[in-house]
């Protein structure tokens, strides 16, 4: 679960190892899955296990790459409020998404790529512009705030 260069470190014990591991795993909701071997999760439980192994090294600068691919909506929601929660904390989070509606919802400053470059960066409200977005992706898209919460949506333009 991510604890091996604590394992090897003199600076915690195996029961501190057990506890950074069990607070990782109720945190993601997988605690169900602790006696069954990694190779026979479902591609699905793999992907809920992989946050619960980043949360239990306890570092302070959390790396995710499409962290909610391959996640149901409860689990796209749960992994999100978990990074804000670490940032809230003072961790360094960066979690890379296509989702664009996730990113504005949790994100406090998105930097959009386009060519392997950074074409805008700040506050999503700032950098999530139809125009720009559109031009980026080459696909015209629409920003609606969030009814009750204000937050952007980003959709693909549709022909009725």
């Amino acid at each position: 679960m991510g604890r091996a260069p604590h394992a090897a470190s003199s600076t915690t014990t195996p029961a501190e190892d057990d506890r950074a591991v069990a607070e990782a795993m109720a945190a993601t909701e997988v605690t169900g899955f602790a006696r069954r071997p990694f190779s026979a999760l479902s591609g699905g439980e793999r992907a809920r296990v992989a946050p619960a192994r980043v949360l239990a090294r306890h570092a302070p600068l959390l790396l995710l790459d499409e962290p909610t691919a391959a996640l149901d909506l409860r689990h796209q929601e749960l992994v999100p409020r978990l990074c804000r929660s670490r940032a809230h904390a003072g961790d360094v989070v960066v979690v890379v998404v296509h989702d664009l509606g996730l990113a504005a919802a949790y994100a406090h400053r998105v930097a959009l790529l386009c060519a392997g470059r950074v074409a805008a960066d700040g506050r999503p409200a700032e950098v999530f512009s139809e125009r720009l977005l559109s031009e980026v992706y080459d696909q015209p898209v629409e920003v609606l705030p969030q009814p009750r919460t204000g937050a952007l949506l980003v959709h693909p333009r549709r022909e009725p």
